[in-house]
């Protein structure tokens, strides 16, 4: 046979993860001292325990100190330390990540191993959180939240800060249905370029980045993991909408309930002493007083420095003193929406602003700070909040029924307000009760000291319920229920007719319905192909 008759060599075929399951993906790692900063916590546990041990026998650890058995202590904690750093090394191998258009993977542990997959249709926010000891090295958490309860976020620690923000921009647009450009055949490449080199794809709007020559990476044989970086998507442009002054931030604090108690734990303890002559008393009120500096610290580290913006790729918060967070919430990832304003807050006409987004609410005590759209709006500011997530409230004054929606009683702006005869369930707050159903969403008021208005989308409603207690039966009156994703808006319209709350059940099931079927699919940036 000829040359000219031999068939030509196929060059080989592209390695696929449906062809070889996991070993096709692009593994990456994590920095090396990741378990060192994961670790740190329990290192300092065993210290503290050690010393309050020592504490209770002052004259021998003396002793010990005064003999050679110190040698012997320096000799374990040097055997500790070279066993941590040796344990740190394996874990730091053990552990890698990789992602894929579909899902994000990660794989950790070294005596029991742990594989966890997170969906990237169901991611649900996206944060950059920084701990105090990470931020003074340069490395950052990735963390990401999504739809399915308890447990199911998935964190990526630590990175570089370059890495993390970069992989963040990448999974928001692989999650907006964006998709990386598929590599050209090797003989197409020049040598000294990288296999697959073309301009990153940006998220529509964003600037595109520069470009720059990279080496020649060679190919690697067979389906071992793959230990480098992937084409990546530039983050997408933003621009910030409010941010919260700090003097209006320590002002909410000094006028908010937990600053009042720790006031008059305070004068209780001072006037215990005083009365008793003795210190023993106090104790007794330490508990709540140390639970009210807790809660002081907590709300001021939580919201300082706080920043919304408006990106493609949806909303960005940032916030936090000692520990930095950087929030990103996906367009049509918020299900509920509460705005509350505290006895105290009335006379500044200040707003604290809560969304339910799926992921956040299953730790609500750990994680307050993180479901907050603003800590202390103004009212002004408390409608751009809520045009961030709701850009058209559906009706033709928005601003008229807001008004009504925060301060209104009765049936002003169109809401429809409970019975007189709710006034023997509710005497106090039953004038300010209502509900009012727009084009876009359910809003439910209700607070005449501790103001509170419930936004709900239509097509973010998940189920619906009325209950109706003995009283209430015998009123005439009944409780129309939204359930929502767990977090702090629990949306309920209480103390309506009967006739009132059996309609809206029907007739907001059918607006939910509708309203799912016109949202179009989870990835935002395929809605107007869809």
């Amino acid at each position: 046979m000829s040359t000219a008759d031999t068939p030509p060599v196929a060059g080989p075929a592209p390695v696929t993860a449906e062809a070889v399951g996991e070993d096709a993906y692009a593994w990456r790692r994590v920095h090396p001292i990741t378990p060192l900063l994961r670790g740190w916590k329990a290192l300092v546990a065993v210290l503290a325990i050690f010393a309050a041990q020592a504490g209770d026998n002052v004259r021998g650890l003396a002793q010990v100190l005064g003999g050679r058995t110190w040698l012997a202590l320096v000799g374990v904690l040097v055997l500790v330390t070279v066993v941590t750093l040796v344990y740190s090394a394996f874990a730091w191998r053990a552990m890698r990540f990789a992602v894929t258009d579909e899902a994000v993977h990660l794989r950790q542990g070294i005596v029991f191993r742990q594989q966890r997959q997170a969906r990237l249709d169901r991611l649900q926010a996206v944060d950059v959180v920084q701990p105090l000891l990470a931020r003074l090295v340069g490395l950052s958490e990735l963390r990401l939240e999504v739809a399915g309860g308890r447990g199911s976020a998935v964190s990526l620690s630590f990175l570089r800060e370059d890495e993390a923000d970069g992989l963040r921009a990448e999974l928001l647009a692989l999650a907006a249905g964006l998709r990386r450009p598929s590599a050209p055949p090797a003989s197409a490449a020049p040598p000294s370029a990288v296999p697959g080199a073309q301009p990153v794809p940006t998220v529509p709007g964003s600037p595109p980045p520069p470009s720059s020559a990279q080496p020649a990476v060679p190919a690697m044989a067979g389906p071992a993991p793959v230990l480098a970086p992937v084409p990546t998507f530039a983050p997408a442009p933003e621009q910030q909408v409010y941010e919260l002054p700090m003097p209006r931030l320590l002002g909410s604090i000094l006028l908010s309930g937990g600053t009042v108690w720790l006031v008059l734990g305070v004068v209780a303890i001072t006037v215990t002493i005083v009365v008793s002559d003795s210190i023993d008393a106090a104790f007794g009120v330490l508990p709540a007083l140390l639970g009210a500096v807790s809660w002081v610290w907590s709300r001021l580290n939580g919201a300082a420095t706080f920043r919304a913006a408006i990106s493609p790729d949806g909303i960005r918060l940032r916030h936090g003193l000692t520990e930095t967070r950087t929030q990103t919430v996906p367009p049509g990832r918020v299900q509920a929406v509460r705005l509350h304003q505290p006895l105290l807050w009335r006379s500044r006409d200040w707003w604290r602003v809560q969304i339910n987004v799926a992921g956040y609410g299953t730790e609500a005590k750990e994680r307050e700070n993180e479901a907050v759209l603003h800590p202390v709006a103004t009212r002004q500011e408390a409608m751009t909040a809520l045009w961030l997530v709701l850009p058209d409230l559906g009706v033709a004054d928005p601003r008229a029924v807001l008004d009504a929606a925060f301060t209104g009683r009765g049936d002003d702006g169109g809401f429809t307000p409970s019975p007189r005869a709710a006034r023997w369930v509710d005497p106090i707050g039953w004038r300010r009760r209502g509900v009012l159903v727009t084009d876009r969403a359910l809003l439910v008021r209700s607070g005449r000291w501790w103001r509170s208005v419930e936004v709900v989308p239509h097509e973010r409603t998940q189920s619906l319920a009325v209950r109706q207690g003995p009283i209430q039966r015998a009123l005439g009156v009944a409780t129309f229920v939204v359930h929502s994703t767990p977090g702090p808006v629990s949306p309920r319209a209480e103390h309506l007719t009967e006739q009132a709350a059996a309609a809206l059940l029907d007739e907001q099931a059918a607006r939910a319905r509708h309203a799912r079927q016109a949202a179009g699919p989870e990835q935002w940036m395929r809605r107007g192909a869809s």
